[in-house]
């Protein structure tokens, strides 16, 4: 009993002497809560074009006539980017079609002759010689004549090459072509972006490459700060044997804000996160945590108005509708009470006041509500 009361008159003299005592600073105060925080691997890797179409020429020794598109416009499946000069293959199909109706005109008569043959061949006019020889030109005229049509066939489709055509729909992205230009067959005249669609190809080490599926989301962040989300496309089969890392292919989805398009470029340098699903922590605000000597500390409040310093180790960090808040993974606990207004102002074992005592509502009240905001 004597112990008991003179602990409880140290105490109290304690109590006294720091009512006696000049607050240090005014503060705000909070306690940890428990939050669903998202979980998200960080990666860096190039951008580049889902599939970069090479458009040649497939005429041979003609001259560009006219070009049609530049670099950087958008063209659709058919449309025109390039034209020769078609003169020479015009006259070449004159004389094709020509050729033609030649070899008709002969073949018509060679069946006539090989029918008049073939009604007088019981009645002994004609030898079996001469019979045979008529029956041999009509099967010659007619051969000649699917011979014409071949060689119309080509001049037709010579002519059809002098007018280049995109194969699909997309953006130009490079143009080698040149006005005046004589290029031969399968010189290359353009670079196409099919459908304009480009891909963020992520660098992950294997165990990394292990925790992404397909189908799974992403965010992709442009040097200049937009940010577009993204699908996986593709989980790469295989490792680069010297750096031991893989990639991962994350198809861009544009949004929808004109403002907003251009911002990724092929050859481009990004960095991105892959969201992979959501876990709770325990958290506090960012205001709260003071950095000093590189690491991070808060400031406890004890039940005799001073604080103590803490040191943390924290992880994860989100944004929140009442702002940024941190995950503390070891230094503190749910139901702990820490100074978050003036917390950089203070040192260990300073006396402080509190203007919303945070202390006085119990933790499970805070990790409650939380929780139900959080499954709304």
């Amino acid at each position: 009993m004597a112990a008991d009361s003179s602990a409880s008159a140290q105490a109290n003299s304690s109590a006294a002497a720091n009512s006696k005592l000049k607050p240090a600073l005014t503060v705000t105060t909070t306690q940890p809560t428990i939050a669903d925080i998202p979980l998200r691997l960080a990666a860096n890797g190039n951008v580049q074009a889902w599939q970069e179409a090479i458009i040649g020429s497939e005429a041979n020794g003609l001259r560009i006539q006219e070009l049609h598109v530049n670099i950087g416009d958008v063209v659709q499946r058919g449309q025109l980017l390039a034209s020769f000069v078609s003169e020479t293959v015009q006259t070449d199909l004159a004389a094709a079609q020509a050729s033609v109706a030649e070899a008709a005109a002969n073949l018509a008569e060679a069946q006539a002759n090989a029918e008049r043959a073939r009604n007088l061949q019981n009645t002994g006019a004609l030898s079996a010689q001469q019979i045979g020889q008529y029956l041999s030109a009509e099967a010659t005229a007619k051969a000649r004549l699917d011979a014409t049509k071949a060689a119309l066939a080509a001049q037709q489709l010579r002519m059809k090459h002098t007018r280049v055509l995109a194969p699909d729909a997309g953006v130009i992205s490079a143009r080698t072509a040149t006005f005046g230009a004589v290029v031969q067959s399968g010189a290359e005249l353009f670079r196409m972006i099919r459908q304009g669609r480009l891909e963020w190809r992520a660098e992950l080490t294997a165990a990394e490459m292990a925790r992404i599926s397909n189908g799974g989301e992403a965010i992709v962040t442009a040097p200049g700060g937009a940010q577009w989300k993204g699908k996986v496309r593709m989980v790469a089969p295989v490792l680069d044997a010297q750096t031991r890392n893989g990639l991962v292919y994350v198809d861009l989805q544009p949004p929808k804000e004109a403002k907003a398009a251009g911002v990724f470029k092929p050859g481009m340098y990004a960095k991105g996160e892959f969201l992979l699903g959501h876990s709770a922590g325990l958290t506090i605000p960012q205001q709260a945590i003071v950095v000093r000597d590189g690491f991070s500390y808060v400031f406890r409040l004890n039940k005799d108005g001073k604080v103590t310093q803490v040191k943390l180790q924290t992880g994860r960090r989100v944004t929140q509708p009442q702002g940024e808040v941190v995950e503390v993974l070891s230094g503190l606990q749910a139901g702990q009470t820490v100074v978050v207004s003036g917390a950089g102002f203070l040192n260990d074992g300073d006396l402080v006041k509190v203007v919303n005592p945070a202390a006085d509502k119990p933790a499970a009240a805070a990790v409650a509500a939380t929780t139900a905001s959080t499954q709304k």
